[in-house]
């Protein structure tokens, strides 16, 4: 009951000053609620819209803010005005995030307050961060195209293959892959995961010959032979197909940003087909399939150093590119980027 009059009493209070104002200058609507102690509510308003328009205000939160302040005010008649338009029911938050943090403007009816959120904020990155970190980590299949170059390393020497018999393009002897695979994580930790990369991939390794050179089958073994004219170009393509399977450490920032990886794996490659291709000098070309007594089987090892979206590679044959006494013994470098 005390709660009660404290707080009839406070409403009273509010529209004191206004009641008198009103009757030095002319009647007003109003609206005149009486209670049981004689307390009375008044509300005046200039119009009758005016006192539909309280529907618009938080009453509820009027009373608990009054019945705060008359505790702290000493007996007898009290008065004590306030801003109507911070009661309002419909409150407008814009919410515009910053560099730091999450600004919240309030608006009312001649209210604004502007606060500063670091949790939103937080919570904001947190869910920034596991979504990258997701997508990052997903296992799903994604597809890369690599280019690159192709060298040939020698291994041992032998008198019917001297060097420069077989000596290659820099520029033209180009490698291209097709590739889709995964990458599952393994192990993940705040600023680091330990990932593994496996995955299909077709393979086209070109190697185009310094001068007029050209590779022919005899039965004895692959032989480079002059071609005795002029020629555009000259190479050897070989096409697999192969399986990567490469373990691979990825780093990241504060921000769950991926900053870099680094992998070292093996891989097995199958020819699918090879083929010498020369171009002559009057830009006629000649394609003629054969195995040029190739190993079938190709494995090595291949190094990953991804930045960003790009993935620098090198792959090293561990076997020979032909068969032993059929050819040169070499291996095959290839290095490039893949995006």
């Amino acid at each position: 009951m005390n709660q009660l009059l404290r707080t009839l009493a406070v409403l009273t209070g509010l529209f004191v000053a206004v009641q008198a104002q009103a009757n030095s200058v002319h009647p007003t609507d109003s609206l005149v609620i009486r209670f049981a102690n004689r307390t009375r509510l008044v509300i005046y308003a200039p119009d009758k819209a005016g006192i539909q328009a309280l529907s618009n205000y938080d009453l509820n939160k009027i009373v608990r803010e009054m019945g705060m302040k008359l505790d702290s005010v000493p007996g007898g008649q009290t008065a004590i005005s306030q801003d109507g338009g911070r009661f309002l029911k419909d409150t407008i938050l814009v919410v515009t995030k910053q560099k730091n943090g999450v600004t919240i403007v309030v608006n009312g009816d001649g209210d604004t307050t502007k606060t500063t959120s670091r949790r939103s904020d937080d919570i904001d990155r947190n869910y920034d961060r596991a979504r990258r970190r997701k997508r990052n980590d997903g296992s799903n299949f994604d597809y890369t195209v690599s280019i690159g170059l192709n060298t040939l390393i020698q291994q041992s020497t032998n008198p019917n293959y001297p060097e420069d018999s077989y000596a290659l393009r820099p520029v033209g002897s180009r490698y291209f892959a097709l590739s889709a695979g995964a990458m599952p994580t393994l192990i993940r930790g705040k600023h680091a995961s330990l990932k593994l990369y496996y995955g299909v991939e077709v393979a086209w390794n070109n190697f185009m010959f310094e001068g007029n050179r050209i590779a022919q089958k005899d039965p004895t073994g692959v032989a480079f032979v002059d071609a005795g004219r002029d020629l555009q170009k000259s190479k050897l393509t070989v096409c697999t197909i192969g399986i990567p399977l490469v373990p691979r450490l990825t780093f990241y920032d504060g921000d769950g940003r991926k900053i870099c990886h680094l992998g070292f794996g093996g891989y097995v490659n199958y020819r699918l087909d090879s083929y010498r291709k020369i171009k002559e000098a009057d830009g006629n070309k000649d394609r003629r399939h054969s195995d040029f007594y190739l190993n079938s089987a190709r494995y090595g090892l291949v190094a990953h150093l991804g930045l960003r979206s790009f993935d620098f590679f090198a792959k090293y044959d561990l076997n020979p590119l032909f068969e032993t006494g059929k050819g040169p013994d070499v291996r095959t470098l290839t290095f490039g980027i893949g995006f």
